[in-house]
C-alpha cells in the first residue's frame, strides 16, 4: 500500500558528527526549542546512531538548525530509506512524483552523492549506486561543479569500525537542505586565536555550550570566570553582546606571561576585546572586570539572557576568592605577579557550584539557562552529585571523559520560577539542594590516578581546569 506524502508532513534526515556524542541530542533540542518546536524523532530513532529522521519540521526549520549546529554536518528532505537497495526503491517510488518534480525540472542541473558511514567504497561502486537510481524521474543535466539540486544517498554500516558489514544496515536518498556550521570549529580554533590561555575553552565545546543554552541575538551574555573569553567570543557569534568577570587582574588585563610556546610575554594587544575584533563582532563586546565571583559586584536584578562558564577546577588554575583567615589588609609581595589577587583564600567547588547556582537565580531572567562544566572522579559518580536549586531544572547532562577516572559534565539549567522566601530555605536547608562536598577532593582524586599510564589519557583533557 502506497504512503501519503505531502509537504507539510515531510521527514529530514539529520547527518551527525560522529564526535561528542552526549552533546548532540540536547543541542538540537535547544535549537528546536528556539524555533519553537518541540523534537519529534523518526521511526527506529537511536541517540548513538550518525542519522536521524525527525518529523514536524519545516525547511525553514531545518535551515535555522542547521545555521546554528556544530554537531550535524548536513540535512536532507528525505525522500526514500530502507535496508536493502529493493526497500529503498519501493520507498522511493512511494513518494509523491508531484513533491519530486519541482527539483528535477530539465532546466535544472543536479549531482548525486554518495556517503557511506564506516566504509570507504571504490569510485566504481559509488557509480553503480548512483546508477542503481536510474528510476528516478532525473530530467535535467548532470552538473558536478555548480549544481542548483544536490541528493545524496548515505549508508550506514554501523559504528563498529572492527566489524564492518558487506552491506548496510540502512541506506537514505534524500535532497540536499543545508549543511551544518562544523566549518566554525576550524576558522575559530584556540590555535590560530590572537589570546589565550592555559585553559582557553576548545571552539567546538564552545559553540556547543553557546546552544544549549539557546543565546540567540541581542541577548546579554555572562561568564563569572572568563579566563580568555573563548566563551564570549562563541556567544557573540550567535549575536549576542557579551560581558565577563574574573579573578585573576593579569588575564583581563592581557598582562603577564604568555600562554604560547617560544613566547614569554603577552603583547600589548592581547586581550579578551582583541579576540572578538579577530572575528568581527567586537561591536557586541560589553566588558569585563576583575571581581570575585564569591561576592559578587552585580544588583539584585535580572540583567542576563544566559550564564556559560567553565569554573576552576584546582588543576591547571587554582580555585581562588578574595579573604583570609588572618584578615589581612597587607598585599601580597606578587602583587604584579603572574597570578595577581592581594589576599586569597581557598575557594571550594562545592561553595563555587552553591554560589553559581544562587547567582544565577537571582540575575538570569525567567526562561534563561545556566550551562556550566561539573568535573567528576568517575568510579565515584552519581546524579546526586549535580548542584540543584528548586527554581532551576535541569535539561541536560553531558559527559565528556577526561582520562580513564576522571571526565566533566557540561550542565545545562532552566530558570523555571523567580525565588521566593520557601525557595531560599530549601536550598540551604533541604537535603535534595545540600552541596556535595566530594568535589572538593576532586584535585586529589585528579592526581591520585596519575601514573605513566593514565598521564597519556591526562593529555586529552587540555582545557581541563
Amino acid at each position: 500500500m502506497a504512503t501519503h506524502y505531502s509537504r507539510s508532513c515531510l521527514q529530514y534526515l539529520f547527518h551527525l558528527a560522529h564526535d561528542h556524542l552526549d552533546f548532540r541530542l540536547p543541542e538540537i533540542k535547544a535549537l528546536l526549542s528556539l524555533r519553537g518546536k518541540p523534537f519529534h524523532p523518526g521511526e527506529h530513532f537511536k541517540e548513538k546512531s550518525p542519522f536521524w529522521l525527525l518529523d514536524g519540521l519545516s525547511e525553514e526549520d531545518v535551515h535555522n538548525i542547521m545555521g546554528r549546529s556544530v554537531c550535524a554536518k548536513s540535512a536532507f528532505e528525505l525522500w526514500g530509506h530502507g535496508k536493502t537497495q529493493s526497500e529503498l526503491k519501493m520507498s522511493l517510488l512511494q513518494y509523491p512524483t508531484e513533491d519530486m518534480t519541482p527539483f528535477l525540472q530539465k532546466s535544472s542541473t543536479y549531482k548525486i552523492n554518495v556517503y557511506t558511514f564506516n566504509k570507504t567504497l571504490e569510485f566504481q561502486d559509488r557509480i553503480k549506486k548512483i546508477d542503481a537510481l536510474e528510476h528516478l524521474p532525473f530530467q535535467g543535466s548532470v552538473s558536478l561543479k555548480n549544481p542548483q539540486q544536490i541528493f545524496c544517498l548515505l549508508e550506514d554500516y554501523g559504528t563498529d569500525p572492527n566489524n564492518i558489514p558487506e552491506e548496510p544496515f540502512h541506506i537514505y536518498f534524500g535532497r540536499w537542505i543545508a549543511d551544518g556550521q562544523r566549518e566554525l570549529i576550524r576558522s575559530h580554533s584556540v590555535k590560530n586565536r590572537h589570546f589565550i590561555g592555559n585553559t582557553s575553552m576548545d571552539a567546538g565545546l564552545s559553540f556547543i555550550m553557546a546552544n544549549h543554552a539557546k543565546v540567540k541575538e541581542h541577548d546579554l551574555v555572562y561568564d563569572p570566570f572568563v579566563g580568555t573569553g573563548s566563551l564570549l567570543v562563541a556567544c557573540s557569534q550567535f549575536g549576542a553582546y557579551v560581558c565577563g568577570t574574573d579573578i585573576d587582574y593579569n588575564t583581563i588585563h592581557g598582562i603577564g606571561k604568555a600562554s604560547r610556546k617560544n613566547q614569554k610575554w603577552r603583547g600589548p594587544d592581547e586581550n579578551i576585546r582583541a579576540n572578538l575584533r579577530q572575528y568581527g563582532t567586537e561591536r557586541l563586546y560589553v566588558d569585563v572586570l576583575v571581581s570575585d565571583a564569591a561576592k559578587s559586584v552585580w544588583r539584585h536584578a535580572l540583567l542576563f539572557d544566559a550564564i556559560i562558564t567553565d569554573p576552576p577546577y584546582g588543576i591547571r588554575e587554582s580555585t581562588r576568592r578574595t579573604g583570609s583567615q588572618k584578615d589581612s589588609s597587607k598585599p601580597s609581595e606578587d602583587f604584579f605577579g603572574e597570578s595577581h589577587v592581594p589576599v586569597s583564600m581557598a575557594y571550594h567547588l562545592s561553595d563555587i557550584f552553591t554560589d553559581l547556582l544562587n547567582f544565577a537565580v537571582h540575575h538570569l531572567v525567567l526562561g534563561g539557562r545556566l550551562v556550566y562544566w561539573l568535573p567528576i572522579y568517575r568510579p565515584e559518580y552519581c546524579e546526586e552529585m549535580v548542584p540543584l536549586h528548586p527554581c532551576l531544572q535541569l535539561t541536560s547532562n553531558c559527559e565528556q571523559t577526561l582520562s580513564s577516572h576522571t571526565s566533566r559534565r557540561l550542565i545545562t539549567m532552566e530558570k523555571i520560577k523567580e525565588p521566593e522566601e520557601a525557595d531560599v530555605l530549601a536550598h540551604l536547608f533541604d537535603p535534595r539542594y545540600s552541596p556535595y562536598q566530594g568535589h572538593n577532593a576532586f584535585r586529589d582524586k585528579y592526581f591520585s590516578g596519575v601514573t605513566k599510564k593514565t598521564t597519556k589519557d591526562d593529555k586529552r583533557a587540555d582545557n581541563g581546569k
